[in-house]
């Protein structure tokens, strides 16, 4: 069975810094495309950071470039999202996605003081 699963996420005050993971099973996450997007309340999803699995080549939102590091495990088939200097406008539902077109149910993050 084919799987996306996030953890990680929390209520986190501003200035912060949290690290999401997302485990896939039923699969395997080298030689593709593999990203996290997210999704503001009353907001479409936008992308967020995304990491060829294969060469290592990375790509960031311009909002956290920065502070936001995607990594792979190739090993532990997880993806991570370490998220630094946390801001109110963060707050978010944290997507992992694959490019076989594969979704995790998502994660929680909330900044706030």
């Amino acid at each position: 069975q084919v799987q996306l699963v996030e953890s990680g996420g929390g209520l986190v005050q501003p200035g912060g810094s949290l690290r999401l993971s997302c485990a896939a099973s039923g699969f395997t996450l080298d030689n593709d495309v593999i990203g996290w997007f997210r999704q503001a309340p009353g907001k479409e999803r936008e992308g967020v950071a995304c990491m060829s699995s294969s060469d290592g080549t990375t790509y960031y939102a311009d909002s956290v470039k920065g502070r936001f590091t995607i990594s792979i495990d190739n090993a532990k088939n997880t993806v991570y999202l370490q998220m630094n200097s946390l801001k109110p406008e963060d707050t978010a539902v944290y997507y992992c996605w694959h490019g076989r077109g594969y979704w995790g149910q998502g994660t929680q993050v909330t900044v706030s003081s």
